[in-house]
């Protein structure tokens, strides 16, 4: 996972329960809020911390992690086998959008390649998070430049 200490502050941080250890790297997120959608009582911008596991079955927490589109979230569990993308990758976009990206594939983001199972990827070079989307600005009509 990428880690850029612009702030001085890790951009990982790890939040354990029994069972399951969640990672949230804040340079990934682009508050698409699948997560807050998904399982209010673990994911909560309101409360600090905001991710809390123990607040529901790591099973449940798995779920709603695998739905964050850009690979902010991943998941440990203590009992059962490492996140995994599903086979292959499928990569899609739209007008102004950038690339998102899901299933198993490997990404070297300049600190060496690693397996990921989700990335959103900025496709048009305006990113400060290079190769990942910092969702700085729109990026349509960036191919006309």
């Amino acid at each position: 996972m990428s880690e850029k200490p612009a702030t001085g502050k890790p951009s990982i941080k790890a939040y354990e329960a029994d069972g399951i250890t969640v990672t949230y790297d804040r340079h990934r997120c682009l508050h698409a809020a699948e997560c807050v959608r998904g399982l209010p009582e673990v994911f909560d911008t309101a409360r600090r911390p905001w991710i809390q596991p123990h607040a529901a079955d790591p099973a449940a927490t798995a779920d709603v992690v695998r739905h964050c589109p850009t690979g902010a979230l991943h998941y440990e569990l203590a009992s059962g086998p490492a996140e995994q993308g599903d086979a292959g990758a499928t990569i899609t976009t739209g007008p102004g959008q950038p690339l998102w990206i899901r299933g198993s594939f490997t990404i070297d983001d300049g600190s060496g390649p690693r397996a990921e199972t989700r990335a959103t990827l900025c496709r048009c070079g305006r990113t400060t998070n290079a190769p990942y989307c910092s969702g700085d600005g729109d990026c349509t009509g960036w191919h006309d430049e």
